[in-house]
C-alpha cells in the first residue's frame, strides 16, 4: 500500500503544479478575482495533501496499519471532492458545488486525525 499512496501522492502533486501554472497564466484573464482565489486554494490544498499521501507511504513503512490505509484513502477523497469542487466551481460557476467542498474538507480532517492516531500508537 505504501507505492499506491507514493504513486497517487506524487501524480497528484503533479497535477496540482500544473492546475496552479494553469490558473496562473491561462485563467487570469478569463476569471475574476473571486473564482481565480477559489481555483488557487484547490490548487494549494490538493498539494498539501499530495505532500500528505506521500507522508502516509512513508508512514506504511513503519507502521502498517488499517487506519493509516484509510488515513491514506481519506485524502485521496478529500482531494477529490475540496479540490475537485473547487476547480469545477471556480470554472463553471455553478454555485452549489460549494456544498460538496465542506465534504472534502470533512475527509482531510479525517486523514490527519487518522494520521495522528497511528503515529501515537506506533
Amino acid at each position: 500500500m505504501d507505492r499506491t499512496f507514493l504513486v497517487i501522492g506524487a501524480l497528484s502533486a503533479f497535477l496540482g503544479v500544473a492546475a496552479g501554472a494553469f490558473g496562473a497564466h491561462s485563467l487570469r484573464e478569463r476569471l475574476t478575482d473571486d473564482m481565480l482565489a477559489i481555483f488557487e486554494t484547490g490548487a494549494r490544498y490538493q498539494m498539501y495533501h499530495a505532500f500528505a499521501l506521500i507522508a502516509v507511504a512513508w508512514a506504511q513503512t513503519r507502521w502498517s496499519s488499517g487506519l493509516l490505509t484509510t488515513s491514506g484513502w481519506l485524502f485521496v477523497v478529500g482531494t477529490l471532492l475540496f479540490s475537485g469542487s473547487l476547480y469545477v466551481l471556480s470554472l463553471s460557476g455553478i454555485r452549489w458545488l460549494g456544498a460538496i467542498t465542506p465534504l472534502g474538507g470533512v475527509a482531510f480532517l479525517g486523514g490527519w486525525l487518522l494520521l495522528a492516531l497511528t503515529a501515537w500508537r506506533g
